[in-house]
């Protein structure tokens, strides 16, 4: 299956500004189970200078800086995209890993081993609401994964999903109170609920083709968690899936908010507007 994916991000400023260094999340991914056949990505006005780097946690971006004065900013990036099929369920995960927390009052799950290296992905988030949410899933649950995926079924069934246009993530008690939320907020709710486990989780910013769906789900948000074994699982609560080769990430991180795709400052007195568009269609 071949995908099409036009992106546009546009920048619009009530007077002249001078841009400073952006990071621009825009990059697919590396996975297994998409090529990249053809690629476009330019920038207006043109930077004086740009290139890829890797943050932190292992994402690429491009980074790119500007001296010129600009009333206006705007990316436009171009993917053609070869998908393979990928089943989200062929895995095994630490049978040890699973059964210490399975089996224990607490439910609480410990990264024996790999506890640096989760560090970054887990949270002191508490949340009395949110353990007392989980612990029916658990009792209907035969199993660690089988848990994930009624807890992502859960959520997709009770908490409805809407199209936010402002660019900020509710808090995980705020989705959580108010039975509904964006990709984003439910994404990083379902991401608390399993921090309060133990569990590590990430957030992922990147695109999601379907062409059963209603608009507004092409530039998409979900989460995954670090599983010892299997590594890292995606979890899709908008939908109750587990990501699949039809998901290109393009950004994760441990804090949502370093996900966004476009990333900077500018030097001046201006209001500035944002537009920004995603197509998707098979080739």
């Amino acid at each position: 299956m071949r995908v099409q994916v036009s992106h546009l991000s546009r920048y619009d400023y009530s007077s002249e500004v001078t841009l400073g260094m952006h990071q621009l999340f825009l990059q697919p991914q590396f996975r297994p189970y998409f090529r990249v056949l053809e690629e476009s990505f330019t920038i207006h006005p043109s930077p004086d200078g740009q290139n890829y780097r890797q943050d932190a946690l292992g994402t690429w971006y491009k980074q790119a800086w500007f001296s010129e004065p600009t009333n206006h900013l705007k990316i436009t990036t171009e993917w053609l995209f070869e998908l393979i099929p990928h089943n989200p369920f062929a895995f095994i995960i630490d049978k040890g890993f699973e059964d210490k927390a399975w089996n224990h009052p607490q439910f609480l799950f410990h990264y024996e081993g790999h506890e640096l290296f989760v560090q970054a992905y887990k949270s002191n988030y508490s949340n009395d609401s949110f353990l007392n949410y989980l612990m029916p899933i658990k009792e209907k649950s035969t199993g660690l994964i089988d848990f994930l995926v009624n807890l992502t079924q859960e959520i997709y069934q009770n908490w409805s999903h809407e199209i936010r246009h402002e660019q900020n993530i509710w808090q995980a008690g705020f989705t959580f109170s108010q039975g509904k939320g964006s990709c984003r907020d439910l994404s990083l709710m379902q991401m608390e609920l399993l921090r309060i486990l133990g569990l590590a989780c990430r957030f992922v910013s990147g695109y999601a083709f379907n062409p059963d769906l209603e608009d507004g789900h092409e530039l998409h948000a979900w989460m995954e968690v670090f599983l010892p074994g299997a590594g890292w699982i995606g979890l899709d609560p908008s939908l109750g899936l587990l990501t699949d080769h039809r998901y290109i990430p393009l950004a994760c991180h441990a804090d949502p908010e370093r996900t966004l795709p476009v990333q900077g400052t500018f030097g001046g007195v201006s209001d500035s507007a944002l537009e920004t568009h995603v197509d998707m269609k098979l080739i």
